[in-house]
This record gives structure tokens, sequence and C-alpha cells, in this order.
């Protein structure tokens, strides 16, 4: 693992770089929660993502929105976080500028994520973790027919199972959702059964990049 600042719309931008050790043709980033309540790229579900892909193969970028940690600027409602995650990926893409990438998200980092994946073309596939449905709009991403895929706990107050699910009801295939049962948002008390869901959701996202 590597700290590093990348250069950012509005200053460097903290990150953590993690090459895989067997690394099989892919790389990630991963976007942590709501800057505003305390989210950081240390978030223990943002760390769990990561390794995740990690294990998968893939090589994963960690870092801090804007006004986090060593970041520099100011929380700016959602907007320039995109575009910090564009920076990040293109500092992803030049790295590894023959593979695929993947955005994955928790809360908040999922909404502003996938808004900032659909401005690359690099990126082949999305993992939203505790998706913020409750908070934030996600129907831009029905038509999108990137691979998608959610992971979310059975009793997330900011993302109601119902709602996640009629919403993923109307997204482009291909798609899928595991619910991690009694979860709550930050999935307190079910770190072993998320690790779980994480495992699987990396291996179809995998599957779904051969086939592209």
């Amino acid at each position: 693992m590597t700290a590093l600042l990348l250069d950012g719309p509005v200053g460097s931008l903290e990150a953590l770089y993690t090459p895989a050790p067997n690394p099989r043709g892919w790389a990630v980033v991963v976007c942590h929660p709501h800057p505003v309540f305390g989210g950081t790229m240390h978030n223990r579900v943002v760390f769990r993502t990561a390794k995740a892909f990690v294990a998968a193969g893939a090589h994963v970028l960690r870092f801090n929105f804007r006004g986090v940690g060593a970041s520099r600027g100011g929380y700016d409602g959602g907007i320039g976080e995109q575009d910090d995650v564009v920076a990040a990926l293109a500092y992803l893409h030049r790295r590894h500028p023959d593979n695929p990438l993947v955005v994955a998200g928790f809360s908040f980092g999922s909404w502003v994520g996938f808004r900032a994946a659909l401005r690359c073309p690099q990126v082949r596939g999305l993992l939203g973790v505790g998706i913020p449905i409750a908070h934030f709009d996600f129907s831009f991403l029905c038509p999108v027919a990137l691979p998608k895929w959610v992971v979310q706990g059975e009793q997330d107050a900011f993302g109601p199972a119902a709602a996640v699910a009629a919403w993923l009801s109307r997204c482009c295939e291909p798609k899928g959702m595991t619910m991690v049962r009694q979860a709550n948002h930050f999935f307190d008390g079910r770190q072993t059964e998320l690790a779980t869901a994480l495992t699987d959701a990396v291996v179809w996202l995998q599957n779904q990049l051969v086939h592209i």
C-alpha cells in the first residue's frame, strides 16, 4: 500500500493505492461516505470493500474527498466531489491504461461515484454499498447498461430495502443485489456477513468484465 497525493481539481487529494499481489487486469476506485458526517477513506466499510477487490486481483485506489484529511478544499455538496472522483479515475487510468475500471462507493460515495463514472468511458462496472436512496436521486442510473451490483442492509434507514429493490427493478441489465439480513446502514454487528456479500459481488463484477 502506498500513500500519495493526487492532483485534484482544487488542490491535492490524499489517497492510498494498493496494487494487487496477483493482478487480474482490472482497477477500482473506492469512494467514502459523507464528509460532513465523518466519512473518510479509512471507514471500515470502505476498507472491507477495497480488501475484497484486492483479493480478486484488482488494483485499488482509495482517496479522501476535498476537505477531508490532507485533501485540499472544502465540501461542495456532492458536485465538486464528482470532479474529485474523475481525478482519481484519471490517475488510475494513467497508471493502468489497458485495464477496465470499476467505481465502488459506500453511501454518499456511491451517489457521487456513480455520477462521476458516467463521465469516464474507461469505467465498466459499478458497486454500491448502502446506497442512500432516501436522500439522493439515483434515477439517472436506470437507463445505463453498465454492470451494477448493490450490497444493502436489510434495515438500512437511509436506503430502505423496498425502495432500493424498486429502483433496481427499473435499472437496465446487467444488475443484481445482495441484501444483508438484519444489517443497518453501517453494517454494525454484520461485518462478517458484509465481507461475504462483498466477495460475491466482486466475483460477479469480475465475470461481467470478462464478457464486455
